[in-house]
């Protein structure tokens, strides 16, 4: 069956499921195609220019493909003028059209809500990268980064965009600018500028010939070491980088890492993982940027599988950024409690390699800021108690000195930092069961030995105390 035949129908395909308490996650889940496409060619539709042709760019588009409210039409009919509308029929696919607060819907279709401003606290530019644009379109903030933007367009219009304020330029030119070349003098001329984030807009959407224009003169600057790539391409448009020429012309700065954004577990389709691998292949590291999302991805399983499924791609999870306050976006933000309590599920429960740093990207052009559940708990001269994901609190000597704390009689928190004890654990641990399984184990085997007439003694580097078990305190 080959995977056009798999993506027709719209019956949605599990990538997670549960059996006996365990995750059991599959690979990459195939996308659906809906019925109004069921008949397009497989050459067309792996086509990115057939698919950026027949993007949905209007309401008029929309009210034939989902259903919706005459008052929930007017609504979003108002928004057509205040930011732009574009999903590729492969993206607009993975909706469940019969869901209307299906998470790749809520990323891409225009809602009423954005017409709400709740907090009062929404604005144009969050982060204020204008007022650090020492040139148009270069935001130059912390010292040995510039972020370039290079295009107003993308392949997808995100519904919580931080740079709407670019994306709603209409028109362009597909020549290379003297503001391009601005940007290019300034990074050479500072030669602090290691890292230059090429970004949008998305930059996989110019033209081949000025991508070349940006890419060539960066690559050929002495203290460029890295450029970044930021592009949302894997994932809303991949069958732009089915294209050999691109990849090789990104491939041959030698200097590129994609950083792309996903958002939830479903967009990871076999098309993407494609495209991700390729990259790869080609010697580009693939980093990923997620947003976090009010009804899209802000809960711990299904962040879980997120995570998971980037890393069976091979694609590192990086920064999970909390929802800046741009205008519309009121309705996808959550508390930064909310963060900290996927941050709290995340660490210890999965592989360190999934594990992203939870930032807010501050206002006036505070940067990013990394927020994380509370390991260090307190602190003495000698040492400081920390607290692992488990709860269990021990005392860490970071330094090679005497103590100089008195060692006094007292319990709990304290008694760690006196010297007195080394480790709180709370009561009914997995982990603690575990040994004492292998601590009975042993004994058992131990006995058989001793009974059978053979060396019941330890190993030379094994000690009998070393197997008794840590008594749980409550």
């Amino acid at each position: 069956m080959s995977e056009s035949d798999q993506r027709t129908g719209l019956e949605p395909r599990s990538v997670y499921q549960t059996t006996s308490g365990i995750e059991e996650e599959e690979p990459p889940g195939s996308p659906r195609r809906h019925p109004i496409w069921r008949d397009v060619s497989d050459h067309h539709w792996n086509d990115w220019r057939w698919q950026s042709q027949n993007a949905i760019r209007s309401v008029r588009q929309l009210r034939d493909l989902l259903p919706f409210s005459p008052e929930e039409l007017e609504a979003i009919g108002a928004l057509e003028g205040e930011y732009k509308l574009a999903i590729p029929p492969y993206y607009f696919s993975l909706i469940d059209p019969e869901d209307p607060n299906d998470p790749i819907r809520l990323q891409s279709v225009s809602s009423s809500l954005e017409m709400r401003n709740d907090s009062g606290y929404e604005l144009e530019d969050p982060l204020e990268e204008d007022k650090d644009a020492p040139v148009p379109g270069l935001t130059h903030r912390y010292p040995d980064r510039a972020l370039l933007v290079t295009t107003h367009v993308c392949t997808m219009y995100c519904r919580f965009c931080t740079r709407k304020r670019a994306t709603m330029v209409r028109g362009g030119w597909d020549a290379v600018s003297r503001n391009d070349e601005r940007m290019i003098e300034y990074v050479r001329e500072h030669s602090e500028i290691r890292d230059v984030i090429v970004s949008g807009g998305d930059p996989l959407t110019l033209p081949i010939t000025k991508l070349r224009f940006f890419l060539e003169n960066l690559a050929a600057i002495p203290h460029v070491d890295v450029i970044r790539i930021g592009t949302r391409v894997p994932v809303t448009l991949p069958q732009k980088l089915f294209d050999q020429e691109l990849v090789d012309l990104l491939a041959s700065a030698e200097k590129v890492w994609i950083q792309t954004h996903f958002n939830h577990p479903r967009e990871i389709t076999p098309e993407a993982a494609r495209v991700c691998k390729t990259l790869l292949r080609a010697g580009m590291p693939v980093n990923n940027h997620t947003v976090l999302l009010k009804g899209v991805n802000d809960s711990l399983e299904t962040m879980r599988q997120l995570m998971r499924a980037l890393l069976r791609i091979k694609v590192r999870p990086y920064y999970l950024f909390h929802c800046d306050p741009v205008i519309g976006a009121g309705h996808f933000r959550t508390s930064v409690w909310k963060g900290l309590e996927i941050m709290e599920g995340l660490r210890g429960h999965m592989s360190g390699l999934g594990i992203p740093t939870y930032v807010v990207d501050s206002p006036h052009g505070g940067g990013k800021i990394p927020l994380m559940p509370n390991y260090l708990v307190s602190a003495s001269d000698d040492a400081v108690v920390l607290r692992n994901f488990e709860g269990m609190l021990v005392r860490y000597q970071a330094e090679d000195k005497p103590n100089t704390v008195q060692p006094t009689a007292t319990r709990g928190v304290s008694s760690l930092l006196q010297g007195t004890k080394s480790v709180l654990m709370p009561e009914n641990n997995e982990r603690m069961a575990r040994r004492q399984l292998h601590i009975l184990n042993h004994e058992e085997e131990s006995s058989h030995h001793t009974n059978g007439h053979t060396n019941g003694c330890c190993s030379e580097n094994q000690h009998p105390e070393e197997l008794v078990p840590l008594q749980l305190i409550d």
